[in-house]
């Protein structure tokens, strides 16, 4: 047998291993969640239903960041962001709280949807523009919390 086919035979029957590592884009991914745990944000993959009515489609399972609210806080809202800056409710209708809508208006462009429940503040981001974003995000969990 002649070398060079053994090295074909052994490049086609290790090829498959190397679908198994992860793409840059994933390690990127990995580094953002595990920098926001460091920060003390925890975050996991949920399927979203979006309102038909958003310009940009959002992916359908989409990272949501989140943090515990403390006790006592019982305002519910969620909003979406229509443009980059521009946070509408689900009619639609522009934030009204100007000092909320300053702090969503410091968010990430990719930040699809922000909600605060009785007992969580979430953020649905899409991860993009690592560091910066990331504190810009955490930062808004820890102060709204």
């Amino acid at each position: 047998m002649s070398p060079w086919f053994l090295v074909l035979l052994l490049a086609v029957m290790l090829s498959p291993l190397a679908w198994l590592a992860p793409s840059r884009r994933q390690r990127g991914q990995m580094d953002v969640r595990l920098q926001a745990r460091r920060m003390g944000v925890a975050m996991q993959l949920s399927p979203q239903e979006w309102p038909h009515w958003l310009l940009r489609e959002p992916p359908g399972s989409c990272p949501q960041y989140h943090q515990a609210r403390r006790r006592g806080q019982v305002d519910r809202w969620c909003y979406w962001q229509l443009e980059p800056g521009q946070w509408v409710n689900k009619w639609r209708e522009p934030c009204a709280d100007e000092t909320l809508l300053t702090e969503l208006q410091a968010l990430p462009a990719d930040a699809f949807k922000v909600e605060a429940t009785d007992q969580m503040l979430s953020i649905c981001w899409g991860e993009r523009g690592a560091g910066a974003a990331l504190e810009k995000v955490v930062g808004f969990l820890k102060a709204r919390a």
